[in-house]
């Protein structure tokens, strides 16, 4: 996971996301993970198991742990 503040103070972080294989498990997962209050667009890439998110602030990893869960993936530990 990583997390980068931009000017406009929206906070970018790129999360890593195992058993995404398909676009379906793209929009599942970034369909739970846009209902995380703050959270203003999601982009999930199954190719790369990664998913970037914008948000208005950093969001609790705990949350988005949740949502990717919900969504039947699971969010890789941080490395």
């Amino acid at each position: 996971m990583t997390a980068q503040t931009d000017t406009t103070g929206s906070v970018t972080t790129v999360y890593q996301v195992s058993g995404m294989s398909c676009g379906h498990c793209e929009g599942a997962v970034s369909s739970e993970i846009s209902e995380i209050p703050g959270v203003s667009s999601v982009k999930a890439v199954a190719a790369t198991g990664e998913v970037t998110v914008v948000s208005e602030a950093a969001l609790d990893e705990a949350a988005v742990r949740a949502a990717v869960d919900e969504a039947g993936f699971e969010l890789a530990d941080r490395a």
